[in-house]
Parts: C-alpha cells; sequence; structure tokens
C-alpha cells in the first residue's frame, strides 16, 4: 500500500528541470537588472511625484521579484518531492505563504500609492 503514494521522477527528468530552473533564474535576474536600471532613471514633474513614482516602482520590482523566487523555490522543491503527501504537504506551505505574502504586498502597496496621491494634492 506504502507503495502507491510513492511518487518518482527519472533522474533525467530531474536534471532537465533543474537546468530549466536555473535558465529561469538567470532570466529572472537579467529582467530584474533591466527593471532597476528603468526604475533608477524615473523622472516626474516634481521632486514629490518622482520619488513617490520611484518608491512605488521599487516596491512592485521588489514583491515581484519576491514572488518569483518563491515559485522557482517551491518549483525546484517539487521536483525533488519523494511522495504524493510530500507534495501535497509543499502546496500548502506554498500557497499559504502566498495569500499572506500577497495580503502583506497589497496592504504595503495600498499605503504607498495613498501617500503618493495625498502628496500630489498637496498645495505647492
Amino acid at each position: 500500500m506504502a507503495d502507491n503514494n510513492r511518487f518518482e521522477i527519472p533522474q533525467e527528468m530531474r536534471s532537465m528541470a533543474e537546468a530549466s530552473f536555473d535558465q529561469a533564474r538567470k532570466a529572472f535576474e537579467s529582467f530584474l537588472g533591466q527593471a532597476h536600471q528603468t526604475a533608477s532613471t524615473l523622472t516626474g514633474t516634481g521632486e514629490a511625484a518622482r520619488a513617490n513614482a520611484k518608491d512605488i516602482t521599487a516596491k512592485a520590482i521588489s514583491f515581484a521579484e519576491k514572488n518569483v523566487q518563491s515559485s522557482l523555490t517551491y518549483a525546484q522543491q517539487l521536483v525533488h518531492a519523494s511522495d504524493l503527501t510530500e507534495i501535497m504537504r509543499l502546496h500548502s506551505e506554498y500557497v499559504q505563504a502566498q495569500m499572506k505574502a500577497l495580503a502583506e504586498q497589497a496592504s504595503e502597496m495600498g499605503q504607498a500609492v495613498t501617500k503618493a496621491a495625498m502628496d500630489s494634492a498637496k498645495p505647492r
């Protein structure tokens, strides 16, 4: 009965998945470098607008980086899972962690957007 719960991934597939993860990480790191470079050259109509735009952009990039890294780590863990029970545990942990992270990110982004709106409404 215990063998029914066994989940085997052939070594060749594990090796291919590892190589794919490495490529995805490198591509993401390249994208992230370009995004940081773009964010650093943002211009706005005023100092407060530029600062707020940079802050919001930096937060969005940071959140995207964390979410992609989390997803890549999760996928890599799935490749190394030894059975269906471990896969289900990993999935549950991933979903819970992502829901918590997304709620925190939405709150932070909401605060940053609210601050930017309030700053832009201030008389100059």
